[in-house]
């Protein structure tokens, strides 16, 4: 079944001409606030806790995006291995704006040209995805656990089209069993007129910039971020047990079932991760660049 991007309207143009520049003041801005706090480390001798200036970038920047948030539930107040759903990069800010914690995220991010530099200087920790780095990562993560930080991180292993949860691989949760952490399971949505929002998910081969494009130049979408309640981790729960309640409590954020399409449909999962594409898109005069296929 083909999904077709909605049409910009007349205000396309517009609207990418006055984002655009904005966004880039923005992370101007967040760079000039980075390289503020290192020298106020080096003054006082200590590290300045990022936490409050990182909580206020993210709003910003998800209102430089366009990107509206509605929230069910609360962020728990506890340390805890927060586990979303993952559709797109612009989960981070989004989440990032709502919960305070350090962020888990692929080692692609880590190389994107000031991005990257920024996630880094936040604290990211970074994962080569089929690395065999799962139990190094796994360490650290139990270890920031222990020093009474929340990580949040993608069980998922990828991004899907926001329509459905791809299923959850638990060795990475296994760290909160091993500090007696909970978890905290969070559903995003990306809406647009009440419908999932086909121009939010970064899928197949989108490139950031190509995607960010896309983004500034469609209206505002609607994100929809459910704080489930928290999961204790129980003595007999393996990896796959754990993984499989942790996709169960993340569907419960979706109207109807949210599973994933059938075989066959070239939607990519973490046990095959061959190429993702999202389904062919017919060509906008409005906005010549969205075909994915």
């Amino acid at each position: 079944m083909a999904t077709t991007l909605p049409r910009a309207g007349v205000l396309g143009p517009l609207r990418l001409t006055v984002r655009l520049p904005l966004f880039c003041l923005f992370l101007l801005g967040v760079s000039g606030l980075v390289i503020a706090l290192k020298l106020t480390d080096g003054v006082l001798g200590r590290t300045v806790d990022r936490t409050p200036w990182a909580g206020r970038c993210f709003r910003i920047g998800c209102g430089v995006l366009g990107l509206r948030l509605t929230v069910e539930g609360r962020p728990t107040t506890a340390p805890a291995l927060i586990a979303a759903n993952h559709i797109s990069w612009c989960d981070i800010p989004v989440l990032g704006a709502l919960a305070p914690a350090r962020f888990l995220s692929k080692a692609e991010v880590g190389r994107w040209p000031l991005i990257g530099w920024l996630a880094r200087e936040a604290g990211t920790l970074f994962i080569r995805r089929g690395g065999g780095e799962t139990g190094t990562v796994s360490e650290q993560i139990a270890r920031r656990l222990g020093a009474g930080e929340s990580i949040l991180l993608f069980p998922e292993g990828t991004t899907s089209d926001g329509q459905y949860v791809l299923p959850c691989h638990g060795r990475l949760l296994m760290a909160a069993a091993a500090t007696d952490t909970p978890v905290q399971p969070v559903t995003i949505r990306y809406l647009r007129d009440g419908c999932p929002d086909p121009v939010a998910p970064f899928i197949g081969d989108d490139t950031f910039q190509g995607h960010l494009v896309r983004l500034l130049w469609y209206p505002s979408a609607t994100v929809q971020v459910v704080f489930h309640p928290t999961l204790t981790v129980d003595d007999g729960d393996t990896a796959q047990i754990l993984g499989r309640r942790l996709r169960a409590a993340l569907l419960e954020g979706f109207p109807a079932a949210g599973e994933a399409p059938a075989a066959g449909t070239g939607i990519r999962t973490a046990a095959a991760p061959g190429q993702s594409h999202r389904p062919s898109l017919p060509a906008d005069p409005q906005f010549p660049d969205q075909s994915r296929a």
